[in-house]
């Protein structure tokens, strides 16, 4: 049994990260100390004023954990780790998990490549960016490599060279093919150079160069090439207008403001490269209604570049964070030399940080409106429905259907919503055991009943265990179960709940003579609703998907059996073996139609297993 009490008396004096558990073991918020002992006793002073969120949270305290750490910077490190490995409830957490896109230039390798690389690792490359668009970077690469003709390849060069003839790349001139010795080393290096030059927005040398050979071009009256070198001319000159120079001292800035209202904050990042504005990133950030702007900006700093492998030189921020000292020798230890995070009081810095924090602002009230529209659509259907039905409420609603072809492969499925959204992870298939033919009422019966049994069993020994009972797609109860069609099913549902003893509503999505939705089928009448009600919207939505679903189903064990039908019955035969003789021949009746000779061609064939294969079909025929 875990004292709280008898435990705080034990808390060291040093610094370290804490994590506070539930009754369920599961940890719900992280924090770092400079004194365990001064910090984690404080949560548990009634005198000690949290904020409500706070409050809410050390009720739920079970149990707690602590972790020492030599000093206040590694507990940082170690609640920023903490934090993105546990996703506390009541962490301020930052929504978003990107990872940004660098160009990566393989200097380590004789022939050098330019690619696109999510990761900046400590290797012979260099890296550039990181970039806010990977189309934008996906464009620049291919950009280098039509100007300069550098290869894409994977070939270990010199090694393999000669060994394969040259690719497209080579054919259509993007590429000096160095994997034939057509280009030297010293020669390609050179070309390299210049793409490296490009790279770091020296685009002038380029400019020039393509407009010599579009003139030459056009002297010779090769007006086709001449066009090329035109649009080659275009399109870095429109890269060059991307990157917006926004001071001049080349260095690398990265310009933090925020927007928030009572329940969410937008973080707006502006992402400065030498000097240029080469893009701009918004995050989402949940938070409690007593954050203050400084506790957020805290927050985000320390799980945005625990996150990301490039640290600026500069951080710029609307306002003074409270572990600023602390922060900032944690970046210069990640970058490798000294960060400075500052508040700009004047001059375009002060500019950069307003328009980022207006930027954060327009995304916070334009995504406010998209959520409330959303709302409607989810939430506020799932109000309209339990209104018409009488229900005090509804989060989780099941619906099932039945498939099947004359009682062939019948299947069942069970979709779920959850708050008016599709909760796909909890979907699930059922292949009926018990029933043969078209028996769609003892089809139901067989995978309610199976679905509420299962349930209730891993129930039962989830509370043995004293775990949480809402986890899982079948320990989780619906709040309404609705069925595809009407009375019959209805009672169906209703009967398996009586037969297990469950208190669960079923309603039925009735459709009419077009097959369209017409209205719900709920405690012996027929309920009709508004079809403009966006409740009307989501019932359509949540029959068709438990149609789309079970018919999907279906549909791949009828394709399955049917393949196994004519190939798996052959002796000798297997897996291996069909898959090769549908890749050779690419149809049941080229096979059907093959001699003795034709089917041992296929790898893994041998005669044996090919004569079988002549022998099935001649007899099939016969």
């Amino acid at each position: 049994m875990f004292d709280i009490q008898e435990e705080l008396k034990k808390l060291p004096g040093r610094p370290g990260v804490y994590l506070m558990h539930d009754k369920n073991d599961t940890i719900i918020y992280v924090g770092k100390a400079v004194n365990l002992k001064n910090r984690v006793r404080q949560y548990f002073r009634a005198s000690h004023d949290e904020g409500i969120r706070k409050d809410q949270m050390v009720r739920q305290i079970d149990h707690f954990e602590y972790i020492i750490t030599d000093s206040e910077l590694e507990a940082l490190v170690l609640e920023c780790n903490l934090i993105k490995e546990h996703r506390p409830k009541y962490n301020i957490l930052l929504k978003d998990d990107k990872t940004y896109p660098y160009i990566k230039v393989t200097l380590g390798e004789t022939y050098p490549r330019v690619l696109f690389s999510r990761q900046m690792k400590k290797d012979k490359s260099q890296y550039f960016g990181p970039y806010t668009s990977a189309g934008a970077v996906k464009d620049t690469i291919e950009l280098i490599r039509k100007l300069y003709q550098l290869r894409t390849c994977n070939r270990q060069l010199p090694r393999d060279t000669g060994k394969d003839r040259p690719c497209l790349n080579y054919h259509i001139h993007q590429c000096k093919a160095p994997c034939q010795g057509y280009i030297s080393p010293e020669d390609y290096q050179a070309r390299i150079k210049k793409a490296l030059d490009f790279l770091n927005g020296n685009y002038d040398p380029v400019l020039s160069e393509l407009g010599a050979k579009m003139q030459a071009a056009s002297d010779e009256m090769n007006f086709e090439k001449a066009m090329e070198y035109r649009d080659l001319i275009n399109s870095v000159r429109q890269l060059s207008e991307k990157q917006k120079v926004t001071n001049s001292d080349g260095e690398d800035k990265d310009i933090i403001a925020l927007a928030k209202d009572d329940r969410d904050a937008v973080v707006q990042v502006f992402f400065v490269r030498d000097g240029r504005l080469i893009g701009r990133e918004h995050f989402y950030v949940t938070i409690n209604v007593n954050d203050t702007t400084k506790q957020i900006l805290n927050s985000f700093l320390k799980q945005f570049y625990a996150g990301t492998p490039f640290v600026p030189k500069e951080v710029m921020l609307q306002t003074q964070i409270e572990e600023e000292k602390v922060i900032a020798e944690w970046l210069s230890e990640k970058r490798g030399q000294k960060v400075y995070i500052r508040v700009p009081k004047k001059g375009m810095k002060e500019k950069l940080v307003d328009l980022a924090q207006k930027n954060a602002r327009l995304v916070l009230n334009q995504d406010k409106e998209r959520l409330k529209r959303e709302e409607g659509r989810t939430i506020g259907a799932m109000k309209e429905i339990a209104k018409l039905l009488r229900l005090p409420g509804i989060e989780r609603v099941e619906a099932y259907d039945i498939s099947n072809t004359n009682g062939f492969e019948s299947v069942g499925s069970m979709i779920v919503y959850e708050k008016g959204k599709p909760c796909r992870s909890d979907y699930r298939k059922f292949k009926l055991r018990t029933v043969t033919g078209p028996d769609d009422y003892a089809s139901m019966h067989e995978v309610l009943t199976r679905r509420f049994v299962h349930g209730m069993e891993e129930r039962r020994q989830r509370s043995e265990k004293k775990l949480d009972l809402s986890y899982g797609s079948f320990t989780k109860f619906p709040d309404l179960i609705m069925m595809d069609g009407g009375r019959g099913q209805v009672n169906i549902a209703l009967q398996v709940l009586q037969e297990l003893n469950l208190d669960i509503p079923v309603c039925g999505m009735v459709k009419d003579d077009f097959h369209r939705t017409r209205g719900l089928y709920f405690q012996n009448m027929e309920m009709p609703i508004d079809r403009d009600s966006e409740g009307f919207k989501l019932i359509t939505r949540i029959q068709d998907e438990a149609h789309r679903f079970a018919i999907e189903y279906h549909r791949s064990l009828r394709s399955k059996e049917q393949v196994h039908s004519v190939l798996d019955d052959i002796p000798g035969i297997g897996p291996a073996r069909r898959k090769a003789l549908m890749r050779y021949f690419q149809s049941i009746e080229e096979i059907r139609n093959a001699t003795v000779e034709q089917l041992c061609e296929p790898d893994s064939m041998n005669e044996k297993a090919a004569q079988a294969v002549y022998e099935y079909f001649r007899e099939q025929h016969a």
